[in-house]
C-alpha cells in the first residue's frame, strides 16, 4: 500500500481528491473545479494546510475537537490499546475493560438518573438507536401504537435515514425521503421568525406548538420529543429563556419521552458538562458523540435513564447494535479525553475564562454595519448578517452572503462556518484569551471585506 505524504504538490493532492474522494455535503463538480483545501497538521486551536497557511479553527473541526489538536496522550492511549486489544465486540454476552470504564465514567458525569450508555459510532447512529429505543419502550409498556416522534424544522440529528428524518432540514429529506412516524414543529428562532413578538412570548408560542402537535396526532400516539439544547447546524439558534421550561412542562404533562441531542452541546461546549444543565432540561435520553473523544476517534452513544433502561433491558433481547458499539480503541481514547478535561479543568475554563472574554468581544460585533445580532452560549456563537438591522431583514438568496463571508474568512486564515445568512463559531474549548483576540480580529476583518464587496456589487439590499 502506498502511503501518501504531504510532499506531493497541492495541485496533485487536489487532483487525486477530485478523482476518487466523494465528500459529504458537497457539490462534487463544484469542488473539483475549485480544488479542496488540504489540511496537513493540527496543534491546539491551529491548523496548517498544504501551502503552509496557519489557520485558526473557529469550528473545532466539526464542533468536536474540544481539547484541541495534537494531544499526544490520546495517540499513546490508542497505540497501547491497539497492542493490547485492537478490537472486540460487545454482542453475545461479552464486554471489555474500555467499554465498561467509559460507560461508568459517562454515567458519573451525566445529570440525574442517566446511568446507562448504549454505544454507537457517531451521533447519527445514536439517534437511529433512539428511534428504536423509544418505540421498543412503548411496545414493552403495552402501547405499541405510541410510535410518533416530534422534532423541529431546521433541527439537525444526523444524516442517516433515521437521523435525517428526525432532523428538519428539507434538502436532506429531498435526497432519499423520510421514514414514517416523524412530525415537525417550528424552531425557536426569534431573530429570523419572531416578528413583533417579544423574545419571551415567542419562546412560549413556539414551545406550545409541541402541545398543539401532540393533540393533533393524539397523545396516545406520541412516543417522544427530540431537540438540541441549542440548534447547532441550523445556525447556532439559542432559544429564548422561556422555551425549554415550557417544552419540559408539556413533555411531563403528556408523559412523552424527552430526548436531548447533546452531540454538539455535550462535554463542555455550553460551559457545563451538558447543555441540558445549562438550560434546565431533564431528558430521558441524551445523544452524545463529537466532544466525547474530542473527535480523535469516531464514537457516539445514547445515555439512557434508569426507567427506560429497565423497561427495555428487562424485556428480553433488544435486537439492535453496531459492529463498533463500544469499540475498545475509541472507548479508551474517549476515557483519556474525559480524564484530561477533568484534570485540566477545561469546562471551568470555558465557563469562567473563555466564555466571558469571548462574549465581550463577540457582542461588540453587533455594532458592525453587516451584523444584526451576535449571540453566544459557552463557546458556540453566531452572527446574523443583515442589510437592515432595524427590520431584521434578510439578503436576497442570490447575494449568497454567507458563502461570500465564509470565503473572506478562509482568505484571512480563519475557519468560520456559514449557515444561510448566519456565520457561526465553536472553537476548541482550550482557546486562550489571546487566541480569542486573533479569532475575533480576523472575523471583523472578514466582515469588513464582505460588507465592502456587497456594497461594490450593489448587493447590500433587503
Amino acid at each position: 500500500m502506498n502511503m501518501i505524504t504531504n510532499h506531493l504538490p497541492t495541485a496533485e493532492l487536489q487532483r487525486l481528491d477530485a478523482a476518487h474522494h466523494f465528500h459529504p455535503f458537497t457539490d462534487k463538480a463544484g469542488l473539483a473545479a475549485k480544488g479542496a483545501r488540504v489540511i496537513t497538521r493540527g496543534e491546539g486551536v491551529w491548523l496548517t494546510d498544504s501551502e503552509g497557511h496557519r489557520i485558526i479553527d473557529g469550528m473545532a473541526g466539526l464542533w468536536c475537537v474540544n481539547i484541541g489538536y495534537g494531544r499526544k496522550e490520546l495517540a499513546q492511549v490508542a497505540a497501547r490499546q491497539m497492542e493490547e486489544l485492537a478490537y472486540y465486540n460487545t454482542f453475545f454476552q461479552t464486554t471489555h475493560v474500555p467499554a465498561i470504564a467509559l460507560a461508568a465514567e459517562i454515567a458519573k458525569l451525566a445529570p440525574g438518573d442517566l446511568n446507562h450508555v448504549f454505544f454507537a459510532g457517531s451521533g447519527s447512529e445514536a439517534n437511529d438507536t433512539n428511534i428504536r429505543l423509544v418505540r421498543r419502550y412503548w411496545d414493552v409498556k403495552g402501547m405499541p401504537w405510541r410510535k410518533t416522534i416530534i422534532a423541529r424544522w431546521n433541527g439537525y440529528h444526523g444524516s442517516t435515514m433515521g437521523g435525517g428524518s428526525l432532523g428538519g432540514m428539507k434538502p436532506i429529506h429531498a435526497h432519499g425521503g423520510m421514514i414514517d412516524g416523524i412530525a415537525h414543529i417550528d424552531q425557536p428562532y426569534w431573530w429570523g421568525e419572531g416578528g413583533d413578538m417579544s423574545e419571551d412570548d415567542f419562546g412560549l408560542a413556539r414551545a406550545r406548538q409541541l402541545e398543539e402537535k401532540i393533540l393533533q396526532i393524539g397523545p396516545d400516539n406520541v412516543a417522544a420529543f427530540i431537540g438540541e439544547p441549542v440548534q447547532g447546524a441550523g445556525g447556532v439558534i439559542i432559544p429564548p429563556k422561556t422555551y425549554w421550561p415550557e417544552i419540559q412542562r408539556i413533555c411531563d404533562k403528556y408523559g412523552i419521552l424527552l430526548i436531548a441531542d447533546e452531540v454538539i452541546t455535550g462535554f463542555g461546549r455550553t460551559g457545563n458538562w451538558f447543555g441540558s444543565q445549562t438550560f434546565g432540561i431533564k431528558p430521558h435520553i441524551m445523544t452524545i458523540a463529537k466532544g466525547l473523544s474530542s473527535g480523535y476517534q469516531p464514537i457516539g452513544g445514547s445515555i439512557v435513564c434508569d426507567e427506560v433502561a429497565e423497561v427495555v433491558g428487562g424485556a428480553g433481547e433488544f435486537f439492535h447494535g453496531y459492529t463498533y458499539s463500544g469499540h475498545p480503541v475509541a472507548a479508551a481514547v474517549a476515557l483519556e479525553n474525559l480524564r484530561i478535561m477533568q484534570d485540566e479543568h477545561i469546562v471551568e475554563h470555558v465557563r469562567d475564562v473563555a466564555h466571558p472574554y469571548l462574549k465581550e468581544r463577540w457582542d461588540a460585533l453587533a455594532d458592525h454595519p453587516l451584523v444584526g445580532e451576535a449571540k453566544l452560549v459557552g463557546l458556540m456563537g453566531s452572527i446574523a448578517l443583515t442589510p437592515d438591522k432595524a427590520k431584521r431583514a434578510k439578503f436576497p438568496e442570490a447575494a449568497n452572503v454567507g458563502y461570500r463571508c465564509r470565503e473572506r474568512c478562509f482568505a484571512n486564515d480563519l475557519i468560520m462556518r456559514a449557515v444561510g445568512d448566519r456565520m457561526i463559531i465553536a472553537p476548541p474549548l482550550v482557546i486562550t484569551t489571546g487566541e480569542i483576540d486573533i479569532l475575533v480580529d480576523r472575523a471583523k476583518k472578514s466582515l469588513d471585506e464582505c460588507y465592502q464587496g456587497l456594497k461594490a456589487d450593489g448587493l447590500f439590499v433587503a
